[in-house]
C-alpha cells in the first residue's frame, strides 16, 4: 500500500540568525529518538557553507547537520535550491544538488517559477518517504519586498498548506516587537498559519519573563510553545556567518592560528576543530588588517578565488605571508586556499568572474584551471605525515582542476586511488582540496604536529557534533511543548516524547 503524504511543520524566524536551523535540528533529533522517520527540508538557502551528499550533490551545511540529527544520510532533496553569492550582485545557483549557472538577482527572480518546480518536487519525495518533514524558512517572512514568487517562507507554506511556528532570539533584544511586528506584517491567510511562538536564548529567571509571555499570548491569541535557554559552550555548525566565539586557554604556550576573512569565504566550518581546540588561539583577521605574528596561517575556501586573492594581494597579507615563512611559520591552504598556494589560477570560461588568469603565491608547483563541471565527491583515505598515518575523510567541492608537478609527492591517498594533500619541499606549506580534513581527531593532530604545535590532543568533531545534538535534544524535550508540536504534525500519540 502506498504511503500517505506526511505532515510537515515549518520553522520561520523573525530575523536571520534567530535560531531556525538549531530549532529544526532539535525537533528532528527528538523525533528521531522516538522512532519517528523524520527529514529536514529547506526550500531555498543562501549560504557559502555547503556539504556534499551521498548521492553526489551539494546542499547547505545546515541541512547536512539536520540530516545527522535525523540519523539519516543527507540528500539533495533536503535543500533543492542553494544560492552561493560570488559577488555583490551575482551568485551561483545550485538546483537539486547540481550547478545551474551564475545569475544576477534579477535573473534569478525571473527564474523562480522554474526553481519552485524543483522545490515542490523534492518536498513531495520527502513527504512520500518520511513520517514527518521539518521545514526551515530563510531570513524573515516579513521581508515584504521579497513576497512576490516567494518559495522560502510563507509562499512555500501557503502552497503546501503547512503550519508554521515563529522563533525569535531574545538575546538580541526587542523580542516581543520582533514577534508581534512580524505577525502584523503578514497577510491574513499567512497570519492564520502561525500556530505559536518559540523564544530562543533566554538567560535569567523565567518568572521575570512570564508577564511578557502572558501579554504576548493575549495580544496574539497564540501560545508560546517554549522558551529555550541560552546554552553556554554550545557548538553546532554555522549555516553561513562566522562564529568567532571561542573559549581560549592562554596558560602555557597556546598555538596561534590566523585566518584571513575573504569577502566570499566558504566552508569556514572547516576551521571549527581549531576554533574549539582548548590549546589553540584561532583568530579571523580582515584582509585590510595586518595579521599578527602566529604559528600557522590558514587560507580557507573561497567562492570567488581570483577576486578574493586580488584583495589579499592589495593589502598587507602578501608581505605578511612572506615574512611568516621567512621566520619558519607554516601555511595551510584548503580548497580555494590550496589553489592560491600555486603558481596560477586560470578562469577561461568566466566561471567565478571575468575571464583571465591570476598569478598566485607560487608556494606550491601547481596550476589551476576553473572548469564548467564542478567536482562534488565524498572522499575517504589515509593521510601520511610526520611518519604517521591517520584516516582522512570529508568532501570536495570545487570547479578548479589543478595540475601538480609530478615531483611533488602526495600525502593523502584515497580509497578510489586518487591523490591529494601536497607538502612543499621545505615542509612549510601544505595544501589540500579536502573539506573536513580537520574533523577527524587523529588527522587534525597530525596537521597540528606538522605545524609545530606541542599539545596536539584533539577531540573528534563528529563525536562532538553528536554530543551537542543530544544536548540540544535534551533541552528541547524539557522546554518545548511537544504535545502541541506533534498535534501540528498529525503524529500518532505513541510517537510523542
Amino acid at each position: 500500500m502506498p504511503r500517505s503524504p506526511s505532515r510537515a511543520l515549518m520553522v520561520q524566524g523573525t530575523t536571520s540568525d534567530a535560531g531556525k536551523s538549531t530549532l529544526v535540528a532539535a525537533i528532528c533529533r527528538v523525533l528521531a529518538r522516538h522512532k519517528v522517520r523524520v527529514a529536514p527540508f529547506k526550500p531555498q538557502n543562501m549560504a557559502l557553507n555547503s556539504a556534499v551528499t551521498k548521492d553526489g550533490g551539494e546542499i547547505g551545511r545546515a541541512q547536512a547537520l539536520q540530516a545527522q540529527a535525523c540519523k539519516i544520510n543527507a540528500h539533495t532533496d533536503m535543500n533543492p535550491v542553494l544560492i552561493k553569492p560570488s559577488s555583490d550582485t551575482g551568485a551561483q545557483i545550485i538546483v537539486q544538488g547540481k550547478v545551474l549557472g551564475n545569475m544576477t538577482a534579477s535573473n534569478y527572480h525571473d527564474y523562480k517559477p522554474r526553481a519552485s518546480e524543483a522545490v515542490f518536487e523534492s518536498f513531495a519525495r520527502l513527504q512520500h518517504n518520511y513520517d514527518a518533514v521539518i521545514v526551515e524558512g530563510a531570513g524573515s517572512p516579513a521581508e515584504i519586498n521579497l513576497r512576490e514568487g516567494d518559495i522560502a517562507n510563507m509562499g512555500f507554506a501557503e502552497h503546501v498548506d503547512c503550519p508554521v511556528i515563529l522563533i525569535a532570539d531574545i538575546d538580541k533584544g526587542g523580542v516581543f516587537a520582533h514577534l508581534v511586528g512580524t505577525l502584523d506584517l503578514l497577510s491574513p491567510s499567512e497570519q492564520a498559519r502561525i500556530k505559536g511562538f518559540v523564544i530562543n536564548k533566554f538567560r535569567g529567571d523565567i518568572t521575570l519573563l512570564q508577564p511578557g509571555l502572558d501579554w504576548l499570548e493575549q495580544r496574539t491569541r497564540r501560545p508560546v510553545l517554549g522558551v529555550l535557554p541560552y546554552l553556554h559552550d554550545f557548538y553546532i555548525d554555522a549555516e553561513d556567518a562566522i562564529d568567532e566565539q571561542q573559549e581560549t586557554n592562554n596558560e602555557g604556550n597556546p598555538f596561534n592560528v590566523v585566518v584571513p576573512v575573504f569577502p566570499r569565504i566558504s566552508n569556514h566550518t572547516d576551521l571549527d576543530p581549531l576554533r574549539l581546540h582548548p590549546n589553540v588561539n584561532l583568530t579571523f583577521v580582515s584582509l585590510k588588517e595586518e595579521p599578527p605574528a602566529c604559528d600557522l596561517i590558514i587560507l580557507p575556501g573561497s567562492k570567488n578565488v581570483r577576486a578574493d586573492f586580488a584583495l589579499l594581494q592589495q593589502g598587507p597579507w602578501r608581505k605578511a605571508i612572506d615574512r611568516h615563512l621567512r621566520y619558519g611559520g607554516k601555511v595551510l591552504g584548503l580548497c580555494g586556499g590550496f589553489q592560491m598556494l600555486g603558481q596560477a589560477i586560470d578562469d577561461p570560461l568566466a566561471i567565478e568572474g571575468p575571464t583571465g588568469s591570476t598569478e598566485a603565491l607560487g608556494l606550491l608547483p601547481l596550476k589551476t584551471t576553473l572548469a564548467a563541471d564542478k567536482t562534488l565527491q565524498q572522499k575517504q583515505g589515509l593521510l601520511s605525515l610526520n611518519g604517521n598515518s591517520a584516516e582522512a575523510a570529508g568532501y570536495e567541492i570545487h570547479h578548479g582542476i589543478s595540475v601538480i608537478d609530478s615531483a611533488l609527492k602526495p600525502c593523502i591517498e584515497y580509497s578510489d586511488g586518487s591523490k591529494d594533500g601536497y607538502l612543499s619541499d621545505d615542509g612549510q606549506v601544505f595544501g589540500t582540496y579536502l573539506h573536513g580534513i580537520l574533523d577527524n581527531g587523529a588527522c587534525c593532530e597530525q596537521l597540528l604536529l606538522w605545524a609545530g604545535a606541542k599539545n596536539t590532543a584533539t577531540e573528534d568533531l563528529n563525536t562532538l557534533r553528536e554530543i551537542q545534538l543530544e544536548r540540544l535534544a535534551d533541552t528541547a524535550e524539557q522546554h518545548l511543548d511537544f504535545e502541541q508540536l506533534n498535534t501540528f504534525l498529525g503524529l500518532a500519540p505513541d510517537s510523542k516524547p
